[in-house]
């Protein structure tokens, strides 16, 4: 396989276009944005830089094929037959897919392989499955009269999806939103377009209608904004940061009031407990919780909270296992973390690390920039002990840093896991059955693992509490994002 990587790693990428009513096309300025790879710091394309006449063609189209009910009024075995094939296509394709998505983001290509075309292969094939097995209700009125409840597609839907894995992302939107019968505008990370792009043309090829799904690239801050305040999208699906997220809930409040439901990452505590079965399961676990994709996950573990009386010898293991991970060239199958995604993101860690040490924080492990000869956008996984009251114990890194926490008992593991703003992931670490109940009914989040870090698959759902966001991907109850309810009352 590492042959044929390294055949598909030098491939040339063409400039990229707009994906618009089943169409490739410039943007209406000829604007475009350069696509820089974060493995060695080389100019890989370009992609077109969308304003708002380009969303707004994006919205015509997908309303218009909306209307036309192609897709929107097919029978449920026909999208199925699609949403099938989509799938099948991506599978055929996954490690030309993955390897264009790490040359895109450096992911590294072990994750990539699982998480990008793996996980979106996955989740079409779900949503296809499920997809003529989501039916209406009858109510239980008086004898005479007759309550229906209809589930419709909602009409236009917006996807605007993060840079860290786009392709699993994005389907979790897609997907759904598809499954139920709506047309797609999406939007991909300015630093991670490919391939969404390239997920455009299979869709297309798998026989998906014209402008039931288009692709728009271009920044945040112009064709982000301009989907958001759109008054002709019904919904919009968002993956990022929460200031991004606050700017779309204004965006939808300025316009149509447009659904928005955001997931917007976190501060997941994984709390380890001196009886966890394991110890030294629990800290090469807790270890690539964090540092897998270079902290790059928005579920990561990125606070680790360890009980007193273990608390010096784990914390040593976890920064032991983050000495011995191998960072670098995410195309060689051997790398366990590839790059940062970007010189900025690099910076941002790095600017951590320097207030984590300003504020008195422990450096155990890591914190250096490192294979800088090679142009490319690398760190060191790094261990800090802190104190619950610092910076980095309180807000998102999305880098390779780990916090490390000492705490006395459950009740006190409870207050610093939920001293936070977020609410998304978190772990618990025993052997006390009783204790992992607790643990899981007192941790505020949407997912807790016990025993375990991370690894779900499609049935079950993806989503936060508090600022981490509102609504699920995966599981059928992301399809309750797309769909209508709508009653028909009839006098009998």
């Amino acid at each position: 396989m590492q042959d044929k990587i390294d055949q598909l790693r030098n491939l040339p990428v063409a400039a990229q276009k707009l994906f618009i009513g089943g169409r490739w096309q410039e943007s209406l300025s000829g604007q475009s944005l350069d696509v820089v790879s974060p493995i060695d710091g080389r100019h890989l394309t370009t992609i077109a830089d969308a304003a708002a006449g380009d969303v707004d063609a994006a919205v015509q189209a997908a309303r218009a094929a909306f209307e036309k009910g192609s897709w929107s009024k097919a029978a449920p075995a026909q999208r199925k037959k699609v949403l099938t094939r989509i799938a099948e296509i991506i599978e055929a394709q996954a490690l030309e897919l993955a390897v264009l998505g790490v040359r895109d983001n450096g992911t590294e290509i072990s994750m990539a392989l699982k998480a990008e075309p793996g996980s979106a292969a996955g989740t079409f094939r779900y949503y296809a499955e499920a997809l003529d097995k989501v039916y209406g209700e009858i109510a239980p009125t008086a004898d005479n009269i007759l309550g229906l409840v209809h589930r419709e597609p909602i009409g236009v839907v917006a996807a605007i999806v993060p840079w860290n894995f786009p392709l699993m992302i994005g389907a979790w939107k897609i997907a759904p939103a598809l499954a139920a019968g709506n047309s797609v505008v999406l939007k991909p990370a300015e630093g991670a377009s490919l391939s969404l792009l390239r997920l455009a043309e299979i869709c297309a090829e798998a026989g998906l209608p014209e402008g039931v799904l288009n692709v728009v690239t271009g920044r945040g801050a112009t064709t982000g904004e301009a989907i958001g305040l759109h008054g002709d999208i019904d919904v919009l699906a968002f993956t990022g940061s929460g200031g991004v997220g606050r700017r779309l809930l204004e965006y939808s409040a300025r316009s149509n009031l447009k659904r928005v439901y955001l997931e917007l990452g976190g501060k997941s505590p994984n709390v380890v407990f001196a009886d966890a079965p394991d110890l030294d399961q629990a800290a090469r676990i807790s270890a690539y919780g964090i540092f897998r994709n270079s902290g790059q996950v928005c579920v990561a573990g990125s606070r680790l909270l360890v009980e007193r009386s273990i608390h010096e010898a784990f914390a040593e293991k976890v920064a032991a296992i983050a000495g011995s991970v191998k960072v670098g060239d995410p195309l060689r199958l051997a790398t366990e973390a590839g790059a940062i995604s970007s010189e900025v993101q690099l910076k941002k860690n790095l600017d951590f690390v320097r207030e984590a040490e300003a504020e008195g924080a422990r450096l155990r492990s890591g914190g250096k920039r490192i294979l800088e000869e090679t142009g490319g956008s690398y760190m060191q996984p790094t261990v800090f002990d802190v104190q619950p009251d610092m910076k980095l114990a309180k807000e998102e890194v999305f880098g390779p840093v780990l916090a490390v926490i000492p705490f006395n008992d459950e009740v006190d593991a409870l207050r610093i896991a939920n001293a936070t703003d977020y609410g998304l992931a978190s772990a618990v670490w025993t052997a006390n059955l009783s204790r992992a109940h607790r643990m899981v009914r007192g941790i505020r989040a949407g997912v807790v693992h016990v025993n375990t870090y991370g690894g779900a698959d499609n049935t079950v759902p993806l989503g936060g509490v508090r600022q981490s966001g509102n609504g699920h991907d995966k599981s059928l109850h992301a399809l309750d994002k797309y769909i209508d309810l709508k009653t028909a009352w009839i006098q009998l």
